[in-house]
């Protein structure tokens, strides 16, 4: 934009968020990070959003709560959350909210129950579940995964149920074939289809519970 970085600083000052020149040079030159304060009017500033000044897409829960140019003491306050509590949710990468306040953040940051699951890294614990409730008794895992997911228990159940009975079909013509003696080629297609809707299981339960997006 052939600023120099006075006018920068003068502009941000401008914009409520005062600034040395020095400042803005050590952002440039990556000696130091602005704050969130200064992220938003740098923005307005250069006329860019500030997915563009982070030079990289949302990752992770401050990064989504960036892009959107929410503070975290505002967003703490919207969700109804203790700030230092919201605080640690970001530093550790770990959301422990209760269901109406995971709804709240997904839609404030503008993310999906799937996606929240994903950045907070409870993917792995979900599929768990999933897996363990295929292979066992499905009812115990519906509360678990509830607690992760943000979802109400009766669509978590009627998934899982839905998935169970869905793998069971696999071992029973699995069984069938095995009983029969049948040639290997068709028991072997079994098992791949069989394994192949195991890697599937994340994708397959955010289909039924109508949260895959």
């Amino acid at each position: 934009m052939g600023l120099t970085l006075a006018q920068v600083a003068a502009s941000m000052t401008s914009c409520g968020a005062p600034v040395h020149p020095e400042l803005v040079q050590g952002w440039e030159q990556g000696w130091n990070v602005p704050s969130d304060q200064h992220l938003f009017a740098l923005a307005d500033v250069l006329w860019c959003d500030t997915v563009t000044l982070m030079g990289t897409a949302p990752r992770t829960l401050v990064e989504f709560r960036l892009a959107r140019r929410v503070g975290a003491e505002r967003l703490a306050y919207r969700l109804g959350m203790d700030p230092s509590e919201y605080r640690k949710a970001e530093s550790t990468g770990q959301w422990r909210g209760d269901a109406r306040q995971t709804r709240a953040l997904v839609e404030i940051l503008g993310l999906s129950l799937r996606g929240l699951v994903g950045i907070t890294g409870r993917g792995g614990e979900l599929e768990e579940h999933l897996r363990s409730g295929m292979a066992g008794r499905w009812k115990a895992h519906v509360d678990p995964v509830v607690e992760i997911v943000a979802v109400d228990p009766t669509s978590v159940g009627d998934a899982l149920r839905t998935m169970h009975g869905e793998f069971y079909r696999f071992s029973e013509r699995y069984m069938g074939h095995l009983v029969a003696r049948n040639d290997d080629s068709r028991l072997k297609e079994i098992a791949a289809e069989r394994a192949a809707y195991l890697r599937r299981l994340p994708d397959r339960f955010w289909e039924l519970v109508g949260e895959d997006n």
